[in-house]
């Protein structure tokens, strides 16, 4: 294994400010935010439709569980 000094291999590099930072963030968050843009109207309905089925599914269940444990009354004329 060779060691090498860090004058011989390595190019020195200017220090990393706040600004460089930023714009490395923003451009990040700049694709990001279109791409959100582009998706957001399937989500909606991708939303959208599990939550009606989620309430189907509630409202059918609270039916067979209200069917099931509720009294039978017979009323009978004498």
């Amino acid at each position: 294994m060779s060691r090498r000094s860090p004058a011989h291999g390595v190019a020195r590099q200017r220090a990393i400010s706040r600004d460089d930072i930023e714009a490395s963030f923003r451009q990040l968050a700049g694709g990001i935010g279109e791409q959100m843009e582009e998706v957001r109207p399937s989500l909606v309905r991708g939303a959208a439709v599990v939550g009606v089925v989620v309430l189907v599914g509630v409202y059918l269940l609270g039916r067979r569980a209200g069917t099931r444990r509720s009294a039978l009354v017979e009323i009978r004329r004498l």
